[in-house]
């Protein structure tokens, strides 16, 4: 049984679209919708603050260490079936951290939730290409990257509403009625592969745990001169760092057996390609980007400009808020102009506003800030769906499945590199004067302009 060779028909795509964005929401919201909560989960569950982030970081490193390999796995035996178990075992886990007595217990649900969670990212942009005619497909895409955009910043917004009249288990509960019904509707909606060409990619134990080993390497090393550092003993800095060497090392043997695959699980096949090279380089710098300001944001709206937090959220609300006006207008614009160029025009906006922002007045009121963030947005939005477009169309249809989970790979890991920037600078700009805030986004710009070269590059491949 395969899906139609062009799309699915209107009616069953558009159910099977409402699937694929309930997933993705629930999957990218749950990565940042604990955040506002763990000072009262570290204090109710009786742990100290650097043992509570581990309910955040548990989540981040099982979705990024397993989105490649749950990827192939859907290359092999259909996106559909890592889909939907994707999500059975999100909406488990998400009923196992509502019921957490304690903070391992917690801290291993919320594992999980991220392995279910890397079953629904790694193959969500392999069944919008199954599920939208090619001439609609950008339309599919732009639809995905602005649930994406705006799902990562809405999750504070909804913790906080739900925090104002509920405890932090009920984060967790409003999984279970979307989870229950997206399975529902999935396994009506959703379509099957089409019969697979070329080569199936090699699945083996070695490969799955050289992956896991690399990217949990990289990203304990990242969070320990991220998020630690400046906050522990002198030693925490060489220990980050050597974390980081050694995920270097493991990934030069795990690249090395992967170098000759036709259909390798980390996809060098498809980087090979000029254009989903280029696309990569230029997803990692625009999340690096985005990561220098969202993570620097807070500090300069709270600490720096003495706002409320009600008030320093409705600012930065102008960010997504763009960002969902702005994605529909890229989904019409692909086709028409050439991707590489939208990106480039896209990066160009968004590290103007980046640089608005390091350089705004000092007496900047709440509009001068808001309209600054709403031209990141818009910029961001502008580059994200062309650029998805371009990285998935390009690899080809039996290969579908790693390029989907390419998406995931890099954004995570362009946010990682973004967090080890901010925790540089703000180890030598660390007063929280508007200095290190002001050298962040202009960095941050800087990223944005290199996504932006190299999205450009690609107009002549």
């Amino acid at each position: 049984m395969t899906s139609p060779p062009d799309g699915l028909p209107s009616p069953e795509r558009g159910r099977a679209v409402l699937v694929i964005v309930l997933g993705i929401a629930m999957a990218v919201m749950d990565g940042s919708i604990v955040n506002l909560a763990l000072p009262g989960i570290a204090r109710e569950l009786n742990a100290g603050a650097s043992q509570a982030i581990w309910v955040v970081n548990a989540y981040q490193i099982a979705s990024l260490v397993m989105l490649l390999p749950l990827a192939a796995l859907g290359d092999r035996l259909g996106y559909r079936r890592v889909y939907l178990v994707g999500m059975a075992l999100f909406v488990l886990a998400s009923a196992a951290a509502m019921l957490a007595s304690s903070l391992t217990m917690l801290t291993a649900a919320r594992a999980l939730q991220g392995l279910g969670a890397a079953g629904i990212m790694s193959v969500n942009a392999a069944l919008v290409r199954l599920i939208y005619p090619s001439a609609s497909l950008g339309r599919g895409i732009a639809i995905n990257s602005m649930v994406v955009a705006t799902s990562s910043m809405a999750g504070p917004a909804v913790a906080a509403s739900i925090l104002s009249v509920a405890s932090w288990p009920w984060l967790f509960a409003l999984n279970l009625p979307l989870g229950l019904l997206t399975l529902s509707m999935g396994r009506r909606a959703l379509p099957f592969n089409l019969s697979r060409e070329g080569a199936a990619p090699r699945f083996s134990l070695m490969d799955v745990l050289l992956n896991v080993l690399m990217f949990t390497l990289v990203f304990v090393g990242a969070d320990q001169l991220g998020v630690r550092g400046g906050e522990t003993a002198q030693a925490t800095p060489v220990l980050g760092w050597s974390l980081l060497g050694a995920g270097v090392l493991v990934g030069v043997v795990y690249l090395r057996r992967q170098w000759n695959l036709a259909a390798p699980m980390f996809p060098l096949d498809l980087l090979r390609m000029p254009v989903f090279a280029l696309s990569m380089g230029a997803s990692l710098g625009a999340f690096c980007a985005q990561m220098l300001a969202m993570l620097s944001m807070p500090f300069l709206l709270l600490e720096v400009q003495g706002r409320s937090h009600m008030a320093a959220g409705l600012i930065m609300m102008a960010w997504p808020m763009a960002t969902a006006l702005t994605a529909p207008i890229a989904g019409r614009l692909i086709g028409r102009y050439p991707d590489g160029g939208l990106g480039g025009v896209g990066m160009l906006v968004f590290a103007t506003g980046l640089l608005l922002v390091g350089l705004r007045p000092e007496d900047a009121t709440s509009v001068d800030m808001a309209w600054r963030l709403a031209l990141c947005g818009a910029g961001f939005a502008l580059f994200q769906s062309p650029n998805n477009h371009t990285i998935v169309t390009t690899a080809p249809l039996h290969r579908s499945g790693a390029a989907s989970g390419m998406l995931g790979t890099a954004r995570l890991t362009g946010q990682t590199i973004g967090a080890v920037m901010l925790a540089a600078i703000y180890g030598v700009w660390n007063l929280h004067d508007g200095q290190g805030e002001t050298v962040a986004l202009c960095v941050a710009a800087g990223c944005a302009l290199l996504a932006g070269v190299s999205s450009s590059l690609r107009v002549r491949h």
